[in-house]
Order: C-alpha cells, then structure tokens, then sequence
C-alpha cells in the first residue's frame, strides 16, 4: 500500500473565532489550500485544543467574550512548547495602539476583518514556512549537540542551545545567564581569535568560536569543549591545516556524527550532490580517501561530547 505524501505534509491551522460560522468561508477555503483545520470558539478552548496538539499556525480573533485573543497569545508564547506557533490575529479592530498590542502579546502578523482570503493565505503560507525552517534549524542544532550562543548589541546572551547552557553551567561556577565580563568585553570590541579559551576544567577546555553577525546587533558563537591529549592536539593542527571553508567545516561535523548526504543535505539546505562536491574538496584537503577516515579525524580532533 502506497502513502499519500500529500496528506502527511498537510499542515495543521488552529482557527479561534467565537463566530466560528461567520468564518466558514475561510475554513473552506483553507481546506482547499491543503490544511487541516481546526476550531476553538474562545481563547480557553483553544487552550485546551493546544494541550492535546499543537498546530502550525493559529488564525486568532482578537475580541472575544472571556479570554481575549491578545491574553491568550500570551499565554501561548509564554508556553516553550508553544512558543514556536505562529499566531495570527484577525479582527475588527485596526487602530494602531490594538495593531501594536497584538505584536506586543507575540503575534507575528495582523489582519483586519472582513478578513481577505486571498491575503490570508498568502501570509500564513509565509509563516507557516518561515516557523518550519526556524523549528528546523533549533532541532538539527540540538540534534547536533551544538553549542550555540546568539549575543545581542550589549553583549548579553539573547538565546542558547541547551548543549550550550549545559556547558556553560559546567565550565563556569559563577555563571548567571551571561558570558564572563572579560569574554563579553573582547567581544564588543571585535576582539575574538577564531578559538577563544573561555574556562580549563581538568584536562578539558571550553572554547568560543565567533560565527559573525547574524541579523542588526545580534552575533553568533559557537562554544566547543576540547580534549587537552596530544593525540587531540595533532587532528586538530591537521584540520587548521587544511583550511577547511565553513561550510565544509559543517559538512564534515555532520558527517561525523554519522548522517548520510541526504541527511547532511537537508539540514545544511542544499542538494545531495552538492554535499557530494563539499566531501570531494574535504577529502583532497585532510589527505584522505573515505568518509570512515574523514569522519574519524574530525571526530578525534573536536572531541565534542
């Protein structure tokens, strides 16, 4: 028996409205769109839904007898097991000041009744893909066991993977949701070598490793914990060697960590061939002829637990 792929990748909407009726015409033509659909008439019932499942994207009514749209939103954002959910409300209310508290309770967008289909569906396409690449991308990273730490224009920690957070507890005694001030200070002034020691614990080392800027005042860093043996120490000066590219650096990662090109393609976005090339250049530069002795080497020379 064949499966349907169509009805497996169909995406899931959560739409709040307590004049549900009035919204038939949208639900149907959601439907039509290739969603499922789902229906809460207030913002408590939707609270319920979403202990059960959680959808894609919620189309959300601002007004509504009891818990209004704006409280539930927050709710749902102050929820980590919902917080990824892209909410958007639609209602009758246009002024400014309601536009901004909607984007304020964690809404991503706002459309004003009588709602447009047609734009409605073009927006939610928009998020729906937007939050699939973002969820995408914290889970390979937590797959990954990846070390990640996004700094603000201040220098404070705006986000971390848990692999990060879990090292950086372990590495640093003192540490209370930020970098040291040292570290923070060299980094505000664009001082980072490519391997910054943050802290030494026995024969183990946490080093820093800026990624550059990602979006207006935000920098990435990745964290890497590293073996002090020689043999460690030889793998890795034969990296540094090969001058890897970035991206050849993240193919190789990921091979070592045992995933196919398929794999490796879908989580780096790109095609299997072009994984393919990556690994060519890989191989010609570490002085190596299979993926086994590639991925060996690199596992040795991270030593990343």
């Amino acid at each position: 028996m064949s499966l349907n792929t169509e009805t497996l990748h169909r995406h899931a909407v959560l739409v709040v409205d307590d004049a549900l009726p009035a919204q038939g015409f949208l639900c149907e033509a959601l439907e039509a769109a290739g969603y499922t659909v789902m229906l809460a008439g207030s913002g408590e019932a939707a609270l319920e839904t979403l202990a059960l499942t959680v959808p894609d994207a919620m189309l959300l009514d601002a007004v509504m007898p009891g818990l209004s749209g704006f409280e539930t939103c927050r709710r749902i954002k102050a929820d980590a097991a919902l917080a990824h959910v892209p909410v958007i409300f639609m209602t009758g209310l246009s002024d400014t000041s309601h536009i901004v508290e909607g984007f304020a309770a964690g809404g991503v967008d706002y459309v004003v009744k009588p709602v447009r289909v047609e734009e409605v569906l073009a927006r939610l396409a928009t998020h729906v893909r937007n939050a699939r690449a973002s969820r995408l991308a914290r889970e390979a990273i937590d797959v990954g066991g990846h070390g990640v730490v996004m700094i603000d224009s201040q220098g404070r920690i705006a986000w971390c993977s848990p692999k990060a957070a879990y090292w950086l507890h372990h590495f640093l005694p003192e540490y209370e949701g930020n970098l040291p001030d040292s570290f923070r200070q060299r980094l505000l002034n664009g001082e980072i070598a490519p391997h910054s020691r943050l802290a030494t614990l026995e024969d183990r080392s946490l080093q820093a490793r800026g990624l550059g800027t990602v979006s207006a005042g935000e920098y990435m860093v990745l964290l890497e914990v590293r073996n002090a043996d020689a043999a460690g120490h030889a793998e890795q000066a034969r990296l540094a060697a090969a001058s890897l590219t970035q991206r050849e650096t993240e193919v190789l990662s990921w091979l070592a960590k045992g995933k196919t090109n398929r794999d490796i393609g879908e989580i780096l976005g790109m095609s299997p061939r072009t994984v393919n090339k990556h690994l060519e250049h890989i191989f010609e530069k570490l002085g190596v002829e299979t993926r086994a002795a590639a991925a060996a080497l690199a596992t040795r020379a991270l030593a990343v637990e």
